[in-house]
């Protein structure tokens, strides 16, 4: 080394100190210095469970909704998926994460945060006071995308895919924002004391009667009723069901947003609801049809998901058993009596596993709410007034978005076809909408 650069090595070596001092240090230790108030094991385990509510949507809904539609559609009902993650990501950095947890108004909130405006390293949201505020918001962006690609599955094999897109983006802004601020965000959901801990309304009641209108509005598909239209690939959703169940644990146990004895529990009740699910789909179909199909078991499985995911945070874990068996006993009604009585194309029982799974759980949250658990008693304990106040919860989020829904098909069709042709639906989407195909 010259003695030029030796001295110039020796003159930054004050600065490089100061640099390795600022930057070099453990995060948590910044994080400590910075805001005593975050912890440190309660942010490790949000970053978990925000990367496994991700991995609900990909690969997890994708593997399962494209496991149960036909070989010509399997890559076009993936796209969705993948789309949602795309296009949700960026609108809840641009706009989304503000109007929804930034402001408490009854309505929304408010836009000082957009595209993430005053969000730093040390600052947290007041819903969230231990973790980084980053990793607040993207833990619930990540509900917000499994949302938007949950209604999909009500209308696969028919949707254009210009449709879903303008249908996706609209129905995140004017659908899901708003229903997620009223709930979570302060709204007035929330002010009337709705509890929904981790998304029956906000998640599976929004998308099942989305998806619902949205199969109405669409008409069936080609041959609904007499064509073989069966499944591709079991196997596929199987996978996609096991990715979704361990997925929920963070789903419903990221929920309390702290690694504490609250998550555990929710993890419990999550984990039993989902086997008491299974359990009693199968059992109906071997009572009824002599054998127990794997469609059925992991159908029923998912109902039991998404029907103890209102109450997971507010009841005991063995509540989540009984909350599971209902879950497949109703469920199961609804994808089959209910579904054939009024002769609607719901693709993937989207209205009939979440819809009403979500539905059903949000009530029984209203039932079984345990003050020792979650700070609020329901019915059982002595306080019927909370069942009326989720029924409330419920038919708003019925009206709200079964309307938004309506209009936003109805505004889509003015600029795009919502389906594609008869020929095209024939051929298949994958090959119509994106040029590719499985050999």
């Amino acid at each position: 080394m010259g003695a030029r650069a030796l001295r110039a090595a020796i003159s930054a070596a004050p600065i490089t100190a100061a640099m390795l001092l600022a930057w070099g240090t453990p995060a948590s230790a910044q994080d400590s210095a910075a805001n005593p108030g975050i912890n440190a094991a309660d942010t490790a385990w949000m970053i978990v469970a925000t990367a496994l509510v991700l991995m609900m949507t990909i690969p997890g809904l994708a593997l399962f909704y494209s496991g149960m539609v036909r070989k010509k559609n399997v890559l076009a009902t993936m796209a969705q998926s993948l789309t949602a993650v795309a296009i949700i990501s960026i609108l809840w950095v641009a706009f989304g994460y503000s109007l929804t947890f930034v402001g408490n108004g009854p309505w929304l909130g408010s836009l000082d945060s957009w595209f993430l405006a005053g969000i730093t390293m040390d600052s947290v949201n007041p819903a969230a006071k231990t973790i980084p505020e980053a990793l607040f918001m993207l833990y619930q962006m990540t509900f917000a995308i499994i949302t938007v690609a949950l209604v999909a599955g009500s209308v696969a094999d028919r949707m254009r895919f210009s449709a879903y897109v303008l249908f996706s983006i609209g129905w995140f802004i004017f659908a899901y924002v708003p229903l997620a601020h009223w709930v979570w965000g302060g709204g007035f959901l929330a002010q009337a004391g709705v509890l929904d801990f981790a998304g029956g309304l906000v998640v599976h009641l929004s998308a099942g009667i989305s998806g619902l209108v949205a199969a109405k509005v669409m008409g069936n598909r080609h041959g609904y009723g007499h064509d073989n239209l069966s499944p591709f690939d079991l196997s596929l959703a199987v996978v996609g069901t096991g990715l979704l169940w361990v997925g929920w644990f963070g789903f419903n146990g990221g929920s309390a947003l702290a690694a504490n004895s609250r998550a555990v529990l929710a993890i419990t009740a999550t984990h039993l609801a989902a086997c008491a699910g299974a359990l009693t789909w199968g059992a109906i179909e071997w009572a009824t049809r002599r054998k127990p199909s794997v469609l059925g078991m992991i159908s029923g499985a998912v109902a039991g998901l998404g029907t103890i995911t209102p109450a997971s945070g507010f009841v005991a874990p063995w509540h989540g058993i009984i909350i599971g068996i209902i879950a497949g006993l109703v469920c199961f009604w609804a994808c089959t009596w209910l579904k054939h009585r009024f002769q609607y194309d719901d693709s993937l029982d989207v209205f009939g596993v979440h819809g009403i799974g979500g539905l059903t759980g949000t009530l029984l949250a209203g039932i079984f709410a345990t003050a020792a658990i979650g700070g609020t008693s329901g019915l059982l304990e002595g306080n019927p007034q909370q069942l009326l106040i989720q029924l409330y919860g419920v038919a708003t989020t019925l009206v709200w978005c079964g309307g938004v829904t309506f209009v936003l098909l109805k505004l889509v069709s003015a600029f795009v076809p919502l389906r594609v042709s008869m020929q095209q639906e024939l051929e298949g989407l994958d090959i119509s909408q994106h040029g590719e195909a499985l050999q």
